[in-house]
């Protein structure tokens, strides 16, 4: 139970860092590459979770994330499809949320969360960080309390340990219409959020990362695979053992979603 598609393919470089997390979860991670999965999608359809993780795939030609979105939106998406229809948790982090968004994955089909046979044109984008300068630092967060999102909803922050580490250039996050954005958090889409004293690239209503309508798709910015040990906490010297008292926010994402994946199973 568990069995997780890891996406990799040129310029990726946190496919480690994510199978880590997962198996950290209970999963068991399987790394296949871009072309192999181009020349055959239904090895999708043997998966339970999905990954696609960050980097910069193919150097991040033309814009972030672009070309491999392109590759991915007419080879694979009917498998991405599929997937979602079976109730199979899908994370893309950084590179992978660009990627995403590209594709048509998210911010997904309507309420009922039906997406289209063919993938749609983008509704948001990430653009470039308002600083114009490459981000590499943690960052305050927040879970909103009705996000329906299966992988956020339910994690717990402390004052002390509500961090993720963030590291791109191309990161703001940039909704095509106020009504979107307003929609997104009606329907409780909007998975992450940037403190609002601690927004590190000036996302549009300090949102770090959005899910699909049936909460299964999770983009953020952020690296919740990076934050799955305490040790990995900027300052966990100094933490005391009540901040530290079960998994940090990173790994309890990564369970949240193995648990899932195997309630699914068994109906």
């Amino acid at each position: 139970m568990g069995k997780t598609l890891i996406i990799t393919t040129a310029g990726i470089n946190c496919d480690r860092e994510l199978a880590e997390a997962f198996a950290l979860a209970g999963a068991t991670p399987e790394s296949r590459h871009l072309n192999e999965l181009m020349a055959d999608p239904a090895i999708i359809d043997a998966y339970d979770l999905i990954g696609i993780p960050g980097g910069f795939s193919y150097g991040d030609a033309v814009a972030a994330g672009r070309v491999a979105a392109q590759l991915m939106r007419h080879a694979l998406y009917p498998a991405f499809v599929r997937a979602i229809e079976r109730g199979v948790p899908i994370i893309a982090p950084c590179n992978g949320f660009q990627i995403a968004v590209q594709m048509g994955l998210l911010p997904g089909g309507g309420n009922d969360g039906v997406l289209p046979s063919e993938p749609p044109a983008a509704t948001v984008t990430l653009a470039v960080n308002e600083s114009a300068r490459f981000v590499d630092r943690w960052t305050r967060i927040e879970i909103p309390a009705e996000t329906r999102c299966v992988w956020t909803r339910g994690v717990t922050l402390g004052d002390e340990t509500s961090l993720l580490p963030v590291a791109h250039g191309e990161g703001r996050f940039i909704p095509q219409s106020s009504a979107l954005l307003a929609e997104l958090e009606s329907r409780g889409q909007v998975a992450v959020r940037y403190a609002a004293d601690d927004n590190p690239n000036g996302s549009v209503g300090a949102v770090a990362g959005i899910c699909d309508p049936t909460g299964l798709v999770l983009g953020l910015m952020p690296h919740p695979e990076r934050y799955t040990r305490w040790t990995q906490h900027p300052w966990w010297t100094r933490l005391n053992a009540a901040d530290r008292a079960g998994d940090p926010p990173g790994l309890q994402m990564f369970r949240n979603a193995v648990t899932h994946a195997a309630r699914c199973a068994a109906v």
